[in-house]
């Protein structure tokens, strides 16, 4: 009833919520992906996307199908693997943002253990800037990451989304005091955004809590310390969003591979595609 190539339509235009970056995505025309989805809302009866001119959103059906349509490819992705015989080996050095560390992931890398027990992975939780560097140097295979920002088009884009400032309920800002930042240290580009657009409004600002870890800032942030940028999707429970302060502008995650890409890390990137509405749902 349902076919699968239409289901990974259906998952892309899901997670970029563009209908012209899943065309890019998949490697086929945007007139293909509108096809898909159209012969897929055909198939049950139900619109699964409220779109305009200007916005794509899921409707109540299309966030009912996102399981769904994961478990049946999964089910394909699982029989494939086992009539071809093939089986992977060897090590896979991948990166993830310290953005996911709250987020479905996991669920995820386990799927792909089970499915390539014979894959030696190996995690690296650090932030985007260093994930970067370090995919440069040659030292990870395959990383999960923040975009540079404008302009940087490197990788498959995963996920968008937009950057916005959080707080502790409760928490107000005196307009005529520095804005207490609670920041990443450098190279972060979530950090290095925020200073950006407040020096742009010519907000005067002071750095309140600095940490490597995404759980010290969210602490921090919970006290009441200050505000802290982040994305829109995965704000963490006991946090709010701020207003009052210059806009953060949109995010994008991409995944990345090394300068001589493996079967492995191609197989996870794959995975990682196919689950990617996970990353925006807090575990």
């Amino acid at each position: 009833m349902y076919d699968p190539v239409q289901l990974r339509t259906f998952l892309t235009v899901a997670q970029t919520l563009s209908f012209t970056q899943a065309a890019g995505r998949l490697g086929v025309r945007q007139s293909t992906v509108s096809q898909h989805v159209r012969r897929l809302e055909e198939a049950t009866g139900r619109p699964l996307f409220a779109r305009d001119t200007h916005s794509v959103a899921l409707t109540e059906d299309g966030e009912a199908l996102l399981g769904f349509a994961r478990t049946i490819l999964e089910a394909h992705e699982r029989a494939a693997a086992f009539f071809t015989g093939t089986r992977l080996r060897g090590r896979l050095r991948f990166g993830a943002s310290e953005d996911f560390v709250l987020t479905r992931l996991p669920e995820i890398l386990e799927g792909f253990r089970h499915e390539h027990p014979e894959v030696d992975l190996e995690l690296s939780v650090e932030l985007s800037g260093i994930l970067h560097g370090r995919l440069d140097e040659g030292r990870l295979d395959l990383v999960l990451a923040k975009r540079r920002g404008p302009g940087d088009e490197r990788g498959r884009l995963v996920w968008r989304d937009r950057m916005v400032w959080i707080g502790a309920e409760g928490l107000r800002l005196d307009p005529e005091r520095p804005v207490p930042l609670i920041v990443f240290p450098p190279p972060g580009i979530t950090r290095a955004r925020a200073l950006e657009v407040l020096e742009r409004e010519g907000r005067a600002w002071r750095i309140a809590c600095t940490s490597g870890s995404l759980s010290g800032l969210i602490a921090a942030a919970r006290a009441g310390l200050g505000v802290m940028a982040h994305t829109r999707g995965l704000i963490p429970p006991g946090l709010v969003r701020v207003g009052g302060l210059p806009e953060l502008g949109p995010v994008e995650f991409a995944l990345l591979q090394g300068r001589r890409p493996t079967p492995a890390a191609e197989a996870l990137a794959a995975a990682v595609l196919a689950g990617g509405d996970r990353l925006s749902r807090p575990a």
